[in-house]
């Protein structure tokens, strides 16, 4: 009994200290700056925990007993600061404040400078946010300085709202400012959109984990769905006030245009949590001579009625979340 007391009291202390505060809708300072001086470097905390330069950020570049050279720069599209006297740029993205310092210390030092010590501190984070949107009780941007886990997310974004529904989309935009991916090399932009899905409890009672990534959109249904893609009249969400089948998903969406294939509907639906997919080939001219069934759908199915191929149809529906694509309300029949 003592030793399980013990335990839980460490375990208590480990989780205090490695909290991390996070910052909503204004971008956060940065709390301590990083002091270098000549090649020393303090000792530090594990690397994980600190904040790493993104692009777009904002930095404070201070040259002690070089005034002159002291300056408020921001990090560059290709990942560099330009300074004073410094005929090269410096590589800044991904970098703590700690390492930065360093660099530009043996930049100065190289060609101009004796012993410089500089001193770097970020004033505005502008790379790690993430968004939350949708049936959550505080939507907004959130500036992120640590990792974190999805459901941790939801809950400093308020939580679920009283009309969310089941589901938990997130739409991960290719953000290079994840440092665990290499993302120095270019901040060129990334069409690619992957799209997961979960089921709130399945978060909520540590069956589903997923970690945050910078630039990623997380969506907290307000009901469950399903989209809608293609040769329809109105294509967009269809929202699920009770189950649906195929025939009413399309019916809800104002209908088929003239000339569609009919006999290969696709369902192609995600496993949780993955960015794996089944494809279902429904033939819609049967169903609407009572020679087939006419399935019912599962929330975040989506209905394709075009060609076109299933990563590019999940590409649009994720991007979807930031052109705003029209929501459908079913009404049952």
């Amino acid at each position: 009994m003592i030793r399980e007391f013990k335990l839980i009291v460490s375990l208590s202390i480990l989780l205090t200290a490695v909290s991390v505060s996070v910052s909503q809708t204004t971008p956060a300072d940065v709390g301590k700056s990083a002091s270098v001086a000549g090649n020393t470097v303090a000792a530090a905390t594990r690397q994980d925990d600190k904040y790493r330069i993104g692009f777009r950020d904002k930095l404070n570049i201070q040259v002690f007993r070089h005034t002159d050279l002291s300056q408020t720069v921001t990090v560059n599209p290709n990942g560099t600061i330009n300074l004073f006297r410094l005929p090269e740029p410096v590589v800044a993205v991904c970098k703590t404040e700690r390492e930065l310092a360093l660099d530009i210390a043996a930049a100065y030092r190289k060609d101009y400078l004796k012993n410089p010590e500089v001193n770097v501190s970020v004033s505005e984070q502008m790379s790690q946010a993430v968004s939350v949107i949708d049936s959550v009780v505080k939507p907004g941007p959130f500036y992120l300085n640590r990792k974190m886990h999805l459901l941790e997310l939801i809950a400093l974004a308020g939580g679920p709202a009283k009309e969310a529904g089941s589901r938990v989309l997130v739409a991960r935009m290719g953000s290079n400012s994840d440092c665990g991916q290499n993302a120095v090399a270019t901040n060129a932009n990334e069409e690619q959109v992957n799209l997961f899905n979960f089921k709130i409890r399945d978060l909520q009672e540590g069956k589903e984990t997923f970690m945050i990534q910078p630039g990623d959109i997380v969506s907290v249904q307000k009901a469950d769905v399903v989209f809608v893609y293609g040769n329809v009249n109105e294509q967009g969400q269809v929202e699920m006030k009770q189950p649906i089948t195929l025939r009413q998903a399309i019916a809800s969406a104002k209908g088929l245009k003239a000339a569609t294939n009919q006999s290969k509907v696709r369902i192609i639906r995600q496993k949780p949590g993955s960015l794996e997919s089944e494809e279902i080939l429904v033939d819609l001219s049967a169903v609407n001579k009572n020679k087939a069934e006419d399935p019912f759908l599962q929330p975040n199915d989506i209905v394709a009625l075009s060609q076109d191929r299933t990563k590019s149809i999940i590409n649009s529906v994720g991007k979807s979340f930031t052109q705003g694509i029209g929501g459908i309300l079913y009404r049952p029949f």
